[in-house]
């Protein structure tokens, strides 16, 4: 009799359930490293081309405002991708988004490297950032969406973490590629204009091609998306693939599908709009100071620490020693975040860290004024220090968690996908528009106007404030918007 009890009360766990169970299974980690995988490109992409840049300029002696096109023709494309893919893998499903990705970013990444003339770089250039924008809502979709609810945070933020080794992995290309035509060709200038920053892109797609190697070599669909979408029978096969053991699934355990399905629009109802707000809105004020600063960190750190070196060459290898001394505390920020967010909240934290890059932001600015060459030196780097790990530390870690907590399955890559998307339309003023606003506004004003976005991103932050530490996916659905929700109730699935 207790045997026939103890089987009824296991078959009659959900899914949910089950997950939350579950020790990390050997499918989970693959899924996990797929998606640290995909973000370890996006971080080498984005952040190689601030190396690389200074080289293409004079290679095709380009003025300022095609630098910046070719600056930001990356993060448009993300933008683009974020915003179209997104509500796509919520249709098609994660797993053929993820071929298509993969082999979007393949060629993309190889034309790039061999592209011709300015205009075919900064198209290439846009089509890599279409691949990149499909993995951010991808990638968050995927993790919170296979693993155990005690570990969602620090797992997701981990992957993230990867965007982090991709900068710094960047930052140390550039310096390799540089060092060796530097050691090739001593007493010339052209060979390194006209190919170390070809050589520096192509090494991106080494690791594509690494990443697609993982990823046809395995074949896993969210079992979230088939019981979204009723498909009970494919949700369990992905789900004892999933966990490792048999899985029934079946209506009477699982939340039914809404009789009226949800559609991109839901982003924008009174059920949804604080979630979107909150995902969106901060993580576009703070893309316009991370792609702004980040893209330019070898150009900032040159102006501002060697300004004195004539050599072309020595002054770009200095800078990118310097970018990657920095980008070390972007990892350390990540980690921090991984041991804090399922201790302090995904809200404080992210105010914390906007505070902290506000602060970082205004040291900076100091660092122009008059000073001995030491103090000033200490400055410029203490300044990018505290900027970069309060930045990994908070914002650039929880708004791509909350992205993928706050909403329902059904519509959970498509609002990732939007705010993904939003967020690179503050990466695009940044890195497009902070060029332009340096020269007419000068440094130190255009780093304290930096620092007060960063202060707005944080009230916003709390005055929209949804708290999903501790919480499952489904108990964050249930969750009403009004009043804003108590971080420490334990009735949170009831509304």
């Amino acid at each position: 009799m207790s045997h026939s009890l103890q089987d009824s009360q296991t078959v009659s766990l959900s899914f949910e359930e089950r997950l939350d169970a579950s020790p990390m299974t050997y499918a989970m980690w693959r899924l996990w490293m797929l998606s640290a995988g995909l973000i370890a490109l996006d971080g080498f992409d984005f952040f190689v081309i601030g190396v690389a840049l200074p080289l293409i300029e004079q290679d095709f002696g380009l003025d300022p405002t095609t630098v910046g096109a070719i600056a930001v023709a990356a993060i448009a494309g993300s933008l683009v991708g974020s915003l179209t893919l997104g509500p796509l893998t919520d249709q098609i499903g994660r797993q053929q988004m993820l071929v298509i990705d993969i082999v979007l970013f393949l060629v993309a990444s190889a034309t790039t490297a061999l592209a011709w003339s300015v205009t075919a770089l900064i198209v290439f250039r846009f089509c890599v950032g279409v691949a990149i924008g499909a993995d951010y809502p991808l990638s968050v979709a995927y993790i919170t969406e296979n693993v155990p609810a005690r570990l969602r945070g620090r797992l997701v933020i981990g992957a993230f973490t990867f965007q982090a080794v991709g900068a710094l992995l960047g930052a140390v290309t550039g310096f390799i590629v540089l060092s060796i035509f530097r050691w090739q060709f001593p007493d010339s200038l052209a060979p390194a204009v006209h190919y170390a920053w070809r050589w520096m892109l192509g090494v991106g797609l080494v690791g594509a091609i690494a990443v697609a190697m993982l990823r046809f070599s395995f074949r896993l669909e969210s079992p979230r998306y088939y019981i979204a979408r009723g498909e009970y029978k494919a949700a369990a096969a992905a789900a004892s693939l999933l966990l490792n053991q048999p899985i029934a699934i079946d209506p009477d355990t699982e939340p039914q599908p809404p009789a009226t399905p949800l559609r991109y629009t839901a982003l924008f109802s009174a059920q949804y709009i604080q979630r979107t707000i909150l995902t969106s809105v901060p993580w576009f004020l703070q893309d316009i100071a991370t792609y702004g600063i980040g893209v330019f960190t070898p150009v900032i750190i040159a102006a501002l620490a060697f300004s004195s070196q004539t050599d072309f060459i020595a002054r770009q290898l200095a800078s990118a020693k310097g970018s990657a001394f920095v980008d070390v505390f972007l990892i350390a920020g990540f980690l921090l975040a991984v041991i804090l967010v399922d201790r302090v909240g995904r809200i404080l934290l992210q105010m914390i860290g906007f505070i902290g890059m506000a602060f970082g932001l205004l040291l900076l600015s100091l660092s122009t004024y008059p000073s001995t060459e030491s103090s000033h030196f200490v400055r410029v780097f203490i300044g990018f220090i505290i900027f970069n790990l309060c930045m990994n530390l908070g914002p650039n870690s929880t708004t791509f968690l909350l992205s993928g907590e706050v909403f329902p399955t059904a519509i959970r890559a498509s609002g990732a996908g939007f705010a993904a998307a939003f967020a690179k339309a503050g990466a695009v003023l940044g890195t497009f528009g902070l060029p332009i606003l340096n020269q007419s506004l000068g440094t130190p004003i255009l780093l304290q106007c930096l620092a007060i976005v960063c202060g707005l991103a944080a009230i916003i932050t709390y005055l929209f404030r949804v708290e999903t530490m501790g919480r499952s996916l489904e108990s964050v659905d249930l969750v009403s918007p009004t009043p804003l929700p108590d971080p420490n109730s334990k009735n949170e699935s009831s509304r």
